[in-house]
């Protein structure tokens, strides 16, 4: 039987329980990867990592003190980590997206989750990777990060902070001589639930239905269709592995083009 393409690796997955960070933790698992699925959400957060074969721990990511409880439950259970994946985001805003209408308290909990969330798992994992004998971090950004987007400023900017933090880790990591790999994963438009949300809402504010903000959107990718879920799994275990030895400090895009006239 042929050993999967990270098999024996041990790897953190943040907001692994549902949507993109579950697609990510079963294809890591798919092959051959012990995964640690984090999340506040228990009860899917368990039963996935039941089905996987891997742990569940329960992670706010914002919580400092909970992010170094975490690094340690792995370093006991596991004896070391090789992979983490900074997957855990919002896009939420109570009020507006826009500058003009956005509540300062939505963006300092936007930026705490996203941003404070991928600087805690890289503080807190880089030890242990270190002392595993090193591995890879892939932190989750957006094609937001790349795309100005007027009702989207505080997302855009998270994701953009998280694209810039990622390079100063990859640098930082060489520079030590951790053999640790940090790259960045940027999603164009999957149609996850936060996704759909924002549909709905932009849809609410330019006095369209949902099914034309929909349209309108996947006017905007060339290859005329949404991506999956899967799409980003597959590039997310390509990082992971160790045929992406020689590649720190990038972006990988994956939008289906929608870059491409930006």
């Amino acid at each position: 039987m042929t050993a999967g393409r990270v098999a024996g690796k041990r790897v953190l997955v943040t907001g692994g329980a549902s949507g993109l960070g579950a697609a990510i933790v079963r294809r890591l698992a798919g092959e051959g990867a012990r995964v640690f699925v984090a999340d506040i959400d228990g009860e899917r957060g368990t039963a996935l990592a039941v089905d996987t074969g891997g742990r569940f721990l329960e992670l706010d990511v914002t919580d400092e003190a909970a992010w170094i409880a975490t690094i340690a439950a792995i370093e006991q259970d596991a004896g070391g980590l090789d992979g983490l994946v900074n997957n855990a985001a919002i896009i939420n805003s109570r009020h507006g997206l826009d500058i003009e209408t956005i509540a300062i308290d939505d963006l300092h909990r936007l930026f705490a989750v996203n941003v404070d969330g991928t600087v805690l798992g890289c503080k807190h994992a880089i030890p242990l990777l270190a002392h595993s004998g090193g591995g890879s971090i892939v932190n989750m950004s957006s094609i937001a990060a790349l795309l100005p987007a007027g009702f989207l400023i505080s997302y855009s900017a998270s994701k953009a902070t998280v694209m810039h933090i990622t390079r100063s880790v990859a640098l930082h990591c060489a520079e030590k001589g951790h053999a640790i790999r940090c790259n960045t994963v940027h999603p164009g438009n999957i149609l996850t639930p936060m996704l759909r949300d924002m549909i709905a809402r932009t849809a609410v504010d330019a006095g369209m239905t949902y099914d034309a903000m929909a349209a309108l959107n996947l006017s905007r990718i060339p290859l005329g269709k949404f991506q999956e879920e899967s799409d980003i799994a597959h590039a997310v275990l390509y990082l992971i592995s160790d045929e992406a030895r020689y590649i720190t400090g990038s972006k990988l895009v994956i939008d289906g083009g929608m870059t491409l006239s930006n």
